[in-house]
């Protein structure tokens, strides 16, 4: 069942025992300070692991309610073998924008790095973190996705599956990409003026696709991608 027209709660899985579910934090404040919920009220909660619970408040207490479990939705993540490896762009606002539509189109896996011609440099995991479970909550979405940092390609081209090198010099569309679930795969983006010739070097030109046939903005690439991959 997906549900539409209710407001989404995230609480993480040790928050939960039995048939109930324990809120606590900005939720707990926004929940309770903010919409003003009261005792016997129904919750929408995730747990970002592929659940959605309709719940009913039991209690609440100064820095926290309790919440009955009455109800469980189960999803799958149909994207779990696909991971979006996005550089640091120069304007955060597009990079954290373009993070926030890619969870809404359905990408559960990150990996920001670092390439030659990145000029932001950096984690800012908890800050993305945010972005992230607000998009899964905005977009009635079950999956927290998954973010981490890398500092160059080098810690990419190391892991296991095919990497997918999005370059608009490509004679192959990225809709003609035909995946297999059993296998990984690693959609590899260039920051503002494209991967550096040798960083393009370490892949398989093979694996080399554009998203259509006009450039587009690094950030409008990324979400492009992710409605087609999505």
């Amino acid at each position: 069942m997906y549900l539409s027209n209710v407001e989404l709660y995230y609480s993480p899985q040790e928050n939960y025992s039995g048939q109930s579910v324990k809120i606590s934090g900005e939720e707990y404040f926004h929940i309770v300070k903010v919409m003003r919920r009261a005792v016997g009220e129904t919750l929408f909660v995730t747990n970002g692991a592929g659940k959605i619970f309709r719940t009913q408040i039991e209690v609440i207490e100064k820095d926290f309610l309790s919440a009955e479990i009455l109800e469980t939705y189960e999803y799958a993540d149909v994207n779990s073998n696909k991971y979006f490896c996005i550089p640091r762009l120069k304007n955060p606002e597009r990079f954290e924008f373009a993070l926030e539509k890619s969870v809404e189109l359905g990408i559960t896996n990150f990996i920001v790095f670092e390439s030659k011609r990145t000029v932001a440099k950096g984690a800012k995991i908890e800050r993305w973190t945010k972005i992230l479970i607000s998009a899964m909550k905005q977009s009635l979405r079950s999956y927290l996705p998954a973010i981490t940092y890398v500092k160059s390609l080098k810690g990419i081209i190391q892991l296991d599956g095919e990497k997918i090198i999005l370059e608009q010099n490509s004679n192959k569309q990225l809709s003609e990409l035909v995946t297999d679930s059993s296998k990984k795969y690693y959609y590899i983006f260039g920051p503002e003026g494209g991967l550096d010739e040798s960083e393009l070097a370490l892949f398989n030109e093979e694996n080399t696709y554009k998203i259509n046939d006009y450039r587009l903005r690094s950030e409008t690439s990324i979400i492009k991608a992710a409605s087609i991959a999505g």
